[in-house]
């Protein structure tokens, strides 16, 4: 996870939304000692380099995924790398410190999106990790913080007031400030904690009174958390992460496996593939209406639809990075075969990355039909992405940005992380 996310992180130090945050951050920050991912030389503050590291990080929506569904990763690491330089004035932060503050931000997530009715109708109304992300950078800068307990109770109650994000934004320039604000406001709460910023620490608690959200919504109802203990089993070992193979909202794999699948059966039988005999195109996907974009006309919007990825796969073969550059996204061919597009919803087919699947039928003009289905892509949890498939995606990020030298450090560091005793070296490669 920590190879994954600092790989597209680097290479999503290269987009336009990036740049436009970094220029924020040099405008606006104190010059500092915490390092931007791509950007040799450049120091900023604490929380500006989480907020620019975690933007870079979702800037093509190219990093894991969990479910239920959040971006875990990226709203973590990046506060923890400039807490490690941070702290490198006082102390050596070690790698197995860095380590198990990362583990305790993503199980903060993974307990929360679980925890009540209201936790799991997030994605309704909030971009998941603008919330839970928010509270599991807290967690995890609380950690490697070494705060006492009634400081990660402060620490995780000022999070719940900087948390939240509208999923309106999806498709947008905007979407990954979401990752950058919620790495960046975890860390600014812990860091207030620290210096004796209060707030209400039964926030979360159904408690009778005026002091937890029970206070004001009616029908809040927590499950209680299991204390962590001598057998306590972190969600992790239970729940695995799913990996993307290329940038764009996961759902986009399922349709976009399918429709290679489908390619492959058209070249099999006919020889080569020839999009000009297709009279339609037939997409059985899940009801989820901001990834239902028939014709987009932006790369954000092109890694949110349905229909762009089905048909690239299509003409292409693949879906990759070079996918969603305007070149591609707006070619005759592209676009003539998106308008052959038909899409249908199931009823079996459920907007649940843990349920849902996706098919795509061609209905050839003489007469032919073929079809083929999805129900796990490769790089899903219970498809995982090989080691040497994690490897290859991290490789080809980072050459964006780094030398083959750095590269392989990176690798060697993060690989062999419990024995590195300075973690704050980490950060320096990834200029």
């Amino acid at each position: 996870m920590i190879l994954d996310s600092i790989g597209v992180g680097l290479i999503g130090s290269t987009t336009h939304v990036f740049n436009i945050i970094l220029k924020y951050c040099q405008a606006y920050g104190n010059s500092s000692h915490c390092s931007v991912y791509g950007q040799k030389g450049l120091k900023l503050s604490p929380t500006l380099a989480a907020y620019a590291n975690g933007v870079a990080v979702h800037s093509m929506d190219f990093d894991d995924t969990w479910h239920p569904a959040t971006h875990p990763s990226g709203a973590v690491l990046p506060a923890l790398l400039a807490l490690t330089q941070m702290l490198s004035q006082e102390r050596r932060v070690t790698g197995e410190e860095l380590l198990m503050a990362f583990n305790v931000g993503i199980e903060i997530q993974g307990r929360l999106m679980g925890f009540s009715k209201e936790a799991n109708n997030i994605p309704k109304k909030f971009h998941p990790p603008s919330v839970v992300g928010t509270m599991g950078s807290a967690a995890a800068s609380a950690k490697l913080l070494s705060l006492d307990k009634e400081q990660c109770l402060h620490a995780l109650a000022i999070a719940a007031s900087l948390a939240g994000a509208p999923m309106a934004n999806a498709a947008t320039l905007a979407k990954p400030l979401h990752i950058g604000n919620a790495t960046r406001l975890g860390l600014e709460a812990a860091i207030l904690a620290a210096k004796g910023m209060e707030a209400n620490s039964l926030i979360l608690d159904d408690v009778p009174g005026c002091a937890g959200f029970s206070a004001f919504y009616g029908d809040y109802q927590p499950k209680p958390l299991s204390f962590p203990g001598k057998h306590y089993e972190f969600l992790l070992a239970k729940q695995d992460i799913a990996f993307k193979s290329f940038p764009a909202h996961l759902g986009m794999h399922w349709i976009a496996d399918a429709a290679v699948s489908v390619r492959n059966r058209f070249r099999e039988h006919y020889g080569f593939f020839d999009p000009s005999a297709i009279q339609s195109i037939v997409l059985r996907i899940p009801i989820s209406k901001y990834i239902n974009r028939p014709y987009p006309d932006s790369e954000h919007q092109a890694r949110h639809s349905f229909q762009f990825n089905a048909c690239t796969a299509l003409l292409d073969g693949e879906v990759n990075i070079a996918s969603f550059d305007d070149d591609n996204i707006f070619r005759k061919d592209l676009q003539h075969l998106l308008s052959k597009v038909v899409v249908e919803h199931p009823k079996d087919n459920e907007a649940n990355f843990d349920k849902m699947y996706g098919e795509v039928a061609l209905l050839l003009k003489n007469g032919d039909v073929m079809v083929d289905k999805c129900d796990t892509f490769y790089g899903h949890w219970r498809k995982p992405l090989s080691r040497e498939s994690l490897l290859k995606k991290f490789v080809t990020n980072a050459r964006n940005v780094l030398q083959d030298d750095q590269i392989q450090g990176v690798i060697q560091m993060v690989e062999d992380l419990e024995s590195v005793t300075d973690s704050s070296q980490l950060p320096l490669l990834l200029q």
